[in-house]
């Protein structure tokens, strides 16, 4: 029985003391007052399994380059740009996770043709945690191919957050507390995947909205959502409709199980996990950058989103990021009104206003 299958035939045995792992060096005084409770004594059992985070690095940015080439000199993807007063968005990403788990078991994707602004990556991560993908085929092949990477790394099934590199987060602490709780889910109901919904603060037409049920499950602690439905990009006034019925912003972090998450992508979409089959026997081998170059030879770029999350929403759940100030920055307009909503100053602002009014 293939590994991915195994879950979804064991009994559902909730977690009697749900929890976390935070990195040793983690800045408790940044996590929500329940969970600094877990960190300080109060955590799962020993025999839990410890999260891994991955974290998606493989995107092109094409709608930020204009702002990036402003920047850094060059049209790079936003994820490898210093837009944060010279701490890029991937290296802030990744200071993030730490407050999640441990940074060993961190694994980030990325793309070939991006290795210039990768190259000293790989010497910062513990050994086989970069995942270098031959092109960029969108985020249905690299979270794949990269979960495929953690189940060999892990040797079993193992829980997993899923953080795209090049979203704004203003408060990590807070952030990071929400995704905790979509943990705790996944540990007692590990069946789901478990999406990471902002609540929206306007009828944004540039988001993508999560459709939550009314009707949360009975869990003890944070409530979660099945999910309706997913609108991508609505009107105006079909984005206003959500935004008054409580409909949440897409950040498109997710957290699950490893088997669960390629479990549901057998079922929803079997062609993109079987593309995959000549790559898993080279997985952290010498031969595995030619297998994955034959992989992805053959493969069509597509989006988890429309190919595994729109299909499988019977397979998901949503848990409520609150007081969450996000924004995906995807085009420049986002990050200036960021700059003028925070009255943060960058030390590249002047010279791209300066760009802007000549």
């Amino acid at each position: 029985m293939p590994f991915f299958q195994a879950r979804a035939r064991r009994a559902v045995r909730p977690c009697k003391k749900p929890g976390i792992v935070v990195a040793p060096n983690a800045d408790v005084r940044s996590l929500g007052r329940q969970h600094q409770q877990i960190w300080r004594g109060k955590r799962m059992p020993m025999t839990a399994t410890p999260p891994w985070a991955l974290l998606l690095a493989g995107g092109d940015g094409r709608r930020l380059k204009p702002l990036t080439r402003q920047i850094a000199g060059d049209p790079r993807p936003k994820q490898f740009c210093a837009i944060l007063d010279g701490e890029t968005l991937l290296h802030r990403t990744r200071r993030r996770a730490e407050l999640f788990t441990r940074p060993d078991q961190h694994v980030v994707v990325v793309s070939r043709e991006h290795e210039p602004y990768y190259r000293e990556l790989a010497g910062e991560l513990a050994p086989d945690r970069l995942v270098e993908q031959p092109r960029n085929a969108g985020t249905a092949p690299g979270i794949v191919y990269s979960l495929l990477r953690i189940r060999e790394l892990a040797h079993d099934d193992a829980p997993v957050a899923i953080f795209p590199s090049d979203h704004y987060v203003a408060d990590d602490g807070a952030f990071i507390t929400a995704v905790m709780h979509a943990l705790a889910v996944a540990r007692a109901r590990p069946e789901f995947v478990v999406l990471l919904g902002v609540e929206a603060t306007s009828p944004e037409t540039e988001y993508g909205w999560i459709d939550p049920d009314p009707d949360p499950l009975p869990l003890l602690n944070e409530p979660a959502f099945p999910i309706r439905r997913f609108w991508e990009k609505p009107s105006l006034r079909l984005a206003q409709r959500l935004f008054e019925r409580g409909a949440l912003w897409n950040s498109f972090v997710m957290v699950g199980w490893v088997d669960t998450f390629l479990g549901l992508t057998r079922r929803v979409a079997p062609d993109l996990l079987t593309a995959f089959d000549p790559l898993r026997p080279a997985l952290g081998g010498p031969r595995e950058a030619e297998a994955a170059e034959r992989v992805y030879a053959a493969l069509e770029s597509s989006g988890f989103s429309e190919r595994v999350l729109v299909p499988g929403t019977d397979g998901l759940l949503t848990v409520r990021a609150k007081s969450v100030d996000w924004s995906d920055w995807g085009n420049p307009q986002r990050v200036m009104a960021t700059v003028r909503r925070t009255g943060w100053r960058p030390a590249w602002l002047n010279r791209v206003e300066l760009a802007s009014a000549g």
